[in-house]
């Protein structure tokens, strides 16, 4: 019950901080009048007042008080008033040791507000009224009253000053918070964009190069249909075969969408690299593309990224000889450098003629794919004819005890 009671009060004083005040400044009051109204039968005679509570007096101890509702709007007039009836109320002869509190939370609320370039020569007011009244009590007693209300004046002010810097600290942290949750937003944005121009990437390699064979093969079949059933048989059979690989890596793409990356049993093959260039290899030639091969230098097992890039690019290349080179015959030469590998391709087709204005999605996607590796692409034309394309790609460091694959 009490719990609720406190947190009604709390979300009433972050809800309405005026009404807040009021009612602290109505108890102050409350307190401050009923002390005076108690001892100001016998104060007389211990020198504290030469005169009880009247009219005026009331009316002054309300004023200081209830400016207190007024202490977060305007601090400097509040403590201002506070201090100016405090001395009035003591120079008219009443009770010294009331009126007091009110200037001490005034001085909290300015240095909890403004900077100590303003505050601390708030402390001067302050230290007038409470002052006044040390040296209006009985005189055996003015020292301790100063030594207190120095005190009391350093602590109100040190409590003020340390609620402003909790204040500018958590205001501070609040914004980097806000800042933090933005950049992640904008992290997580370029993540998703980056993770879908890679499986757009993925995606065009797959579908450009099998549909390339598949649709020249179906041409093939097509043409010689009647007049050759045996070369028309075998252009189905490398149909068949190109969209059954071109259903795996469909199959191996979407799994990255849809599969763990625990799930141990996906079922679906590696990414492809070098060890299956073969297979890429003799569906182009089936495709009617002759292509040579030639891997030169010390061979050895490239970073998975790597290795699946030099596959891409090798396939982009092959399906632009042949959509574009028209009659062509295709050179492929992989070489291996101690810190660099470099990827040429190269045919002796239409070349210029045949290649767009503009770089297509493929040659885009692939030095999109080979800048992520820090590696370079140069694509031209040859000057005796046909299309060359040149990837250099940098390899970490063979380590001495490194394995070598045999020739």
């Amino acid at each position: 019950m009490r719990a609720k009671v406190l947190s009604s009060l709390k979300r009433l004083a972050v809800a309405n901080p005026f009404l807040t005040d009021l009612v602290f400044g109505l108890v102050i009051a409350g307190i401050t009048l009923g002390f005076g109204f108690a001892v100001g039968g016998s104060s007389a005679d211990q020198g504290y007042a030469q005169r009880p509570l009247d009219v005026w007096g009331v009316g002054l101890t309300l004023t200081a008080n209830l400016a207190l509702a007024w202490r977060r709007r305007a601090p400097l007039i509040v403590l201002g008033v506070c201090c100016v009836t405090a001395i009035i109320l003591h120079a008219a002869g009443y009770d010294t040791r009331i009126n007091l509190a009110s200037t001490l939370l005034a001085l909290y609320t300015v240095a909890g507000r403004l900077p100590p370039a303003v505050s601390v020569p708030c402390v001067l007011p302050v230290a007038v009224s409470w002052w006044q009244s040390a040296f209006l009590a009985p005189h055996e007693f003015t020292g301790l009253n100063i030594l207190q209300a120095s005190i009391m004046m350093a602590v109100a002010w040190t409590f003020g000053n340390g609620t402003r810097l909790l204040v500018e600290r958590n205001r501070r942290l609040a914004h980097l918070t806000e800042r933090l949750r933005r950049e992640q937003d904008d992290n997580a944005r370029r993540a998703v964009t980056e993770e879908r121009v890679r499986i757009a990437r993925e995606l065009h390699d797959v579908v450009a190069h099998h549909m390339s064979v598949i649709i020249i093969q179906a041409g093939l079949a097509r043409y010689v249909f009647d007049s050759d059933p045996g070369t028309a048989r075998g252009a189905l059979t490398t149909i068949a075969d190109t969209g059954s690989e071109a259903m795996g890596e469909m199959k191996r793409l979407l799994s990255v969408l849809r599969i763990d990356v625990d799930d141990e049993n996906d079922g679906y093959d590696p990414a492809p690299g070098l060890q299956r260039l073969g297979p890429l290899v003799e569906r182009v030639r089936s495709a009617g593309v002759p292509v040579h091969v030639t891997v030169t230098g010390a061979a050895r097992p490239l970073p998975p990224g790597i290795d699946l890039c030099t596959y891409r690019v090798i396939q982009e290349c092959l399906t632009n000889i042949l959509k574009h080179a028209g009659p062509a015959t295709a050179w492929v030469t992989v070489t291996f450098h101690s810190t660099t590998l470099v990827l040429r391709v190269t045919d002796d087709g239409r070349g210029v003629t045949a290649a767009p204005k503009e770089d297509g999605h493929g040659l885009i996607g692939m030095r999109e794919r080979v800048k992520l590796y820090k590696g370079t692409v140069t694509a031209q034309a040859k000057p005796s004819g046909g299309f060359e394309v040149v990837v250099t790609l940098p390899l970490p460091p063979t380590k001495p005890d490194a394995p070598q694959p045999q020739g």
